[in-house]
């Protein structure tokens, strides 16, 4: 068939439909359940935040036990957005208090929000943490905390969603942030275990990735 006929037929499809607006509704989020880790401020609020004003319920995830001003802020900012629509629940933020290092409790927050949701499509991990340190003079300890939240973290915080996922049969999306400090090097930044922590990250997206990919293939 030619190209010309394809679109012929793709106009007198549309033309035998009502219009309506569908740009839009690519991007709703509207009925969805969200976890967002690093959620109380910074990259992660704001995601959380555009998260909600599509429609989605964000459950923030911060290591504090009381959420701060910034995020009282933005949550009572979406509260007060206008309705998307005729039987269309706002989107909205709640906070929880976690630390992703700890597998199992990670594990347990996925399994509390589907208790009370009743589903878990969307997780954005992105709790990390930064330190300037010389190269030759980094502490075993605080490299290996660096790792720890941001590799290990993101690592439990992707299980956690995924499991959960895969329990409920439903597809989701699960998104690991990075930095562009895992792929170039920063001149004059003393970011060697950020740096390598990132690196390591990227790579281990690309690995659950091709897993994960590979299982719902095959299921």
């Amino acid at each position: 068939m030619s190209t010309q006929l394809q679109l012929v037929g793709v106009a007198a499809a549309i033309a035998s439909q009502p219009p309506t607006r569908t740009v839009f509704a690519q991007f709703s989020l509207a009925d969805k359940v969200a976890l967002v880790t690093g959620g109380g401020r910074g990259i992660g609020l704001e995601v959380a935040a555009a998260f909600a004003e599509a429609g989605a319920v964000v459950y923030c995830l911060s290591q504090s036990e009381q959420p701060q001003n910034d995020f009282i802020t933005v949550q009572e900012f979406v509260a007060k957005m206008p309705s998307l629509g005729e039987n269309v629940k706002n989107g909205r933020m709640e906070y929880i208090s976690g630390d992703v290092t700890d597998q199992k409790q990670m594990w347990k927050v996925a399994e509390d929000i589907v208790a009370r949701e009743g589903r878990l499509d969307i997780c954005f991990a992105n709790a990390g943490v930064t330190a300037g340190v010389d190269c030759l003079e980094y502490s075993a300890e605080d490299f290996t905390k660096i790792l720890n939240i941001n590799l290990n973290g993101v690592l439990y915080t992707a299980q956690a969603a995924g499991r959960q996922m895969e329990k409920l049969g439903a597809p989701g999306s699960i998104i690991l942030n990075a930095s562009m400090a895992g792929s170039i090097s920063l001149r004059n930044e003393k970011l060697v275990a950020y740096a390598a922590s990132k690196s390591a990250l990227i790579q281990m997206a690309r690995s659950m990735a091709c897993v994960l990919r590979y299982q719902a293939d095959t299921v």
